[in-house]
C-alpha cells in the first residue's frame, strides 16, 4: 500500500454543481478529522462533504471509513473504492456545492468517483 505524503486538490464541475476533492495524507483518524474540519471551513457552502479514509491500524490490520453525508449514490463508498483501486493509505473528501441540476443517483457516484480519480491522477502526475 502506498502513502499519499501530501495534499492535493481537484476542482471540477459537472451541471453546475462544484465538486472540490482533496486527497490528503492521515495516518489516525485524528488527522482525518483535522482535515475534514478545515474541508469543511473552508467550502462552507457545501451541504456535502463525502469522504473515505484508509490507514494500517496500530496492530496492522487494516482501517477503512466512508460516509455518505446525506448524499444520494453513496458516494462515500465510491471514494473508497478509488483508494483501494489504486492501493492507497489516506483520505479524500468531496466537498459538494449543488448547481440547481440534479443528477440522479448515477450521476452523482459518478461525478464523486471523476473528482476522486482527479484527485489521485493530479497526485501521480506530480509524483
Amino acid at each position: 500500500m502506498t502513502e499519499v505524503a501530501r495534499e492535493v486538490a481537484l476542482r471540477t464541475t459537472v451541471e453546475r454543481s462544484r465538486f472540490y476533492a482533496l486527497l490528503f495524507p492521515a495516518a489516525d483518524e485524528a488527522a482525518l478529522e483535522a482535515v475534514l474540519k478545515r474541508q469543511r471551513r473552508e467550502h462552507h457552502k457545501a451541504v456535502h462533504h463525502c469522504w473515505a479514509w484508509r490507514a494500517p491500524g496500530p496492530d496492522g490490520a487494516l482501517l477503512e471509513r466512508s460516509k455518505d453525508d446525506g448524499e444520494v449514490g453513496h458516494p462515500g463508498r465510491v471514494l473508497l473504492e478509488v483508494l483501494r483501486r489504486h492501493d492507497l493509505a489516506g483520505g479524500i473528501v468531496v466537498s459538494r456545492i449543488f448547481g440547481g441540476v440534479k443528477l440522479g443517483v448515477g450521476g452523482v457516484a459518478r461525478a464523486f468517483r471523476e473528482a476522486g480519480e482527479g484527485a489521485v491522477e493530479a497526485w501521480l502526475k506530480t509524483g
